[in-house]
C-alpha cells in the first residue's frame, strides 16, 4: 500500500483528502504544518507528499525546498488555491502542481502518473 503525506494547515481539506484516497486505496498521514512534515519525513519517508503552499510559520515554498534537500526521490505535488504560484520558479522543484478543489479527480490524476514512475 502506498504512502501519502497530506501537508495542509486546513484541517477539513485535510480530512476530505484523506477520505477520498483511503477509497483509492492509499495510506494516508497528516501533518498540518511545514515543520510537522519534515519531522514526519525523517521519521518515516512517504511514497509521495501532497504539500499546501499557504501556511503560517513555515510556508509549502520553504517546506518544499526543505523536503527535496533531505531527499529528492519523494514525488512532491504542490497543492494550492493560488494557480500564480505556478509560474514562480521557487515551485518549479514539484513533481506536480494542482489547484485545489472539492473535485479531487486532478489530484487523484497526478498521484496515480506519479506513483507509476
Amino acid at each position: 500500500m502506498k504512502r501519502i503525506l497530506v501537508v495542509d494547515d486546513e484541517k477539513h481539506i485535510c480530512e476530505l483528502y484523506k477520505m477520498e484516497l483511503e477509497e483509492e486505496g492509499y495510506s494516508v498521514t497528516l501533518a498540518h504544518s511545514g515543520k510537522d512534515a519534515l519531522k514526519q519525513v525523517d521519521g518515516a519517508p512517504p511514497d509521495l507528499i501532497v504539500l499546501d503552499i499557504q501556511m503560517p510559520g513555515m510556508d509549502g515554498i520553504e517546506t518544499l525546498e526543505k523536503l527535496l534537500g533531505k531527499d529528492k526521490g519523494i514525488p512532491i505535488i504542490l497543492n494550492t488555491a493560488y494557480s500564480h504560484y505556478k509560474d514562480d520558479f521557487t515551485t518549479w522543484g514539484a513533481d506536480a502542481y494542482v489547484v485545489k478543489s472539492s473535485d479531487t479527480s486532478k489530484l487523484k490524476a497526478e498521484i496515480k502518473r506519479l506513483l507509476r514512475k
